[in-house]
Order: C-alpha cells, then sequence, then structure tokens
C-alpha cells in the first residue's frame, strides 16, 4: 500500500492536504477527507509495524490535532458566513425541509444546555454542513456552537485515525485494511443519520 501512496503519505505535505480536504468538506462534502485521514493513519500503522517509525510516515497525534483543528475551523467559517448571510440566507433554508428541521431541532438542543446533533452531525453525511450552516443562519451564539463543533471535531478526527492506525495494525497495511475502516466510517455516517432523521421526543 505504501508503494501506492507513498508520494502522497511519505511528505509532510500529507498534512496541509488533509487539513485543507477536512476544512473545505462543510462547503463540498463530496470530498473524501475521512478516507484520506485512514489512509493516512494506515500509513502510520505501517511504520509502526516494521518496529519504528520513519520520518517518511505521518505522526498520528499530529494527524489527529491536525484533523481536528481544520474541522473546527471549517465549521466556525461556515458558521460565520451563513450568519451574515443574510435575508438570501433564510430564503435559502426555508426552500430546504433538511434545512429548516436540523436548524429547528439544533436550537432545542442548544438551548436545552446539550449539543449531541452537532457531534452526532460532524460523523453524517452532509450533516456537519447542515448544522453549521443553520447554526450561522438561527444566529445561535458561539459560546452554545463552537464548543460541541470543537467536540465533535475531535471526536471525529480521533475515531478516523484511530479506525486507520488500529485496522493497518490489525490486518496489516494492505488495501483490504484501508476498506474495511472506510468501511466502518461510512457505517458510523449511516448510524448518525439514522439517529438525525428520527422524530424528536415531545418534552
Amino acid at each position: 500500500m505504501l508503494e501506492s501512496v507513498g508520494s502522497l503519505t511519505g511528505s509532510p505535505w500529507i498534512y496541509a492536504m488533509v487539513a485543507l480536504s477536512v476544512l473545505l468538506d462543510v462547503f463540498v462534502p463530496v470530498l473524501p477527507s475521512g478516507v484520506l485521514v485512514i489512509t493516512a493513519a494506515t500509513a502510520a500503522a505501517a511504520g509502526s509495524a516494521t518496529g519504528h517509525v520513519p520520518h517518511a510516515v505521518p505522526d498520528i497525534l499530529s494527524l489527529t490535532i491536525c484533523a481536528a483543528t481544520a474541522s473546527v475551523l471549517g465549521d466556525l467559517v461556515a458558521y460565520r458566513l451563513a450568519w451574515r448571510g443574510g435575508e438570501r440566507l433564510d430564503r435559502a433554508i426555508a426552500r430546504s425541509r433538511r434545512l429548516t428541521t436540523a436548524q429547528e431541532r439544533l436550537g432545542a438542543a442548544l438551548a436545552r444546555g446539550g449539543g449531541a446533533l452537532v457531534i452526532l452531525a460532524r460523523f453524517a453525511p452532509v450533516g456537519r454542513s447542515v448544522v453549521s450552516l443553520g447554526a450561522g443562519a438561527a444566529h445561535r451564539r458561539p459560546r452554545d456552537f463552537l464548543p460541541w463543533s470543537a467536540l465533535a471535531g475531535l471526536a471525529w478526527a480521533t475515531y478516523s485515525v484511530a479506525l486507520g492506525y488500529y485496522g493497518g495494525q490489525w490486518l496489516g497495511t494492505t488495501w483490504l485494511a484501508t476498506a474495511v475502516s472506510v468501511l466502518a466510517l461510512f457505517g458510523a455516517g449511516a448510524g448518525a443519520a439514522y439517529v438525525m432523521r428520527r422524530p424528536a421526543k415531545a418534552s
């Protein structure tokens, strides 16, 4: 595997590529940021499996911090843009049932002092975009949203890196290990999307 992706994972630029991909996928959710994080973490497992970790493979702690920080920054940019979006963005959200529902559920969750929805949304396909834009458009206070965004980014980054690293350790540093890890990431996303789609219980 490392021979195939060595030009990517064997360069310090891997951190910049991970950061850029994670930051931008709040606007372009089809970007394979999770796949990139897992691939880099699997490469790190290859170095560990040989008994030493050469400079040519990513460091898992640095990779986790990089992905988590980029996730929070992306959320913050989307949040601020939506905050300043004005009436045009409000009309766009009103036309989208998904955005309207997410905005309502997010407001209720934050009002109760809980942000589990923000964390779930980080794993669900497009959920991060919907929640970050919804929080900004609804003018939710930064102190109500950003701490949960930081926790969500850290949880997602830790989970993704752990999948790639331990998948590489247990299954070997092959494309099979990467594929299994990616499927596990998609499975978590599907589960998060299912929970988010369920109607909120009446209080």
